[in-house]
């Protein structure tokens, strides 16, 4: 995304609190792709010291789902607009609308597969991460997801009309630009340090986008990339996941078609 570089500002955002080390888990995996947004504003943030704590215990192996053609039909949605996905609130509207060649696809766990959750709601959600910390650290851990004033998540997800790709969408709207900034980040730094994810596609057009892609496993029906990025107060995250061969450029123009959706939202037809 093109953003013009501000002066460094001074953080009003505490540190999280540092994780202790953890026992080595070998039975314990990272899961990479379709992660619930408590652990997208929370974990893979590098906030939450209970998840650093775990990814510091972890073996560096990647666990994915075998993908099953016999997939859930997509749930009830709310839209006015089902065909193409809601658009009653300010943040449903910053979702892109479902392309042609696609159509929404199945819910995000209990979440539904067109919905938003309150900016209360969701900051209560990533404070349960703090479950388990000492009371200074689970303190600190609180005013921390209060300093980032979650106003409000929406998530969409989308399916290829030949069933071979699923695309899952997730926009957070946060009052402080610099503590989404520094969240970015954190989320990139820390999954960078796992090493074992390949270098994602570059999106054309904008800047702070990161994308990852699964490791290249040959015995591995599926292949994935989650893309993640910012602008201004809204931190995106779009994870696609399908059968191989998978084509990482239709991956890279949805997330293109997202990205400058968010940016010109009217433009959309």
């Amino acid at each position: 995304m093109e953003t013009t570089s501000a002066a460094p500002e001074a953080s009003t955002t505490p540190e999280a609190p540092a994780a202790p080390e953890a026992a080595a888990g070998k039975g314990r995996r990272v899961a990479l792709t379709a992660l619930p947004f408590v652990l997208v504003l929370a974990a893979v943030g590098g906030a939450a010291a209970y998840t650093v704590q775990a990814v510091n215990g972890a073996d560096r192996t990647v666990e994915t789902a075998v993908w099953d053609d016999s997939a859930p039909e997509p749930g009830p949605d709310p839209a006015v607009n089902a065909a193409r996905g809601r658009t009653d609130t300010e943040l449903s509207r910053l979702l892109m609308p479902v392309p042609k060649g696609y159509r929404l696809g199945p819910d995000v766990g209990e979440l539904g597969n067109d919905d938003e959750t309150s900016g209360e709601k969701a900051t209560a959600a990533v404070k349960e991460t703090g479950r388990g910390l000492a009371g200074k650290q689970r303190r600190q851990l609180d005013e921390y997801f209060d300093k980032l004033r979650i106003q409000g998540v929406a998530h969409r997800s989308y399916t290829g009309e030949s069933d071979d790709l699923l695309l899952t969408v997730q926009v957070a709207k946060m009052g402080n630009e610099g503590a989404v900034r520094r969240l970015h980040g954190r989320r990139i730094e820390l999954l960078g340090s796992l090493g074992v994810l390949r270098k994602g596609p570059k999106i054309e057009g904008h800047k702070n986008v990161t994308c990852y892609r699964l490791p290249d496993d040959r015995e591995d029906p599926v292949d994935g990339i989650a893309c993640y990025a910012y602008e201004g107060g809204l931190s995106v995250i779009m994870e696609a996941e399908g059968p191989k061969p998978f084509k990482a450029s239709t991956v890279a123009d949805l997330v293109q078609e997202q990205l400058d959706h968010i940016k010109s939202p009217g433009m959309s037809i």
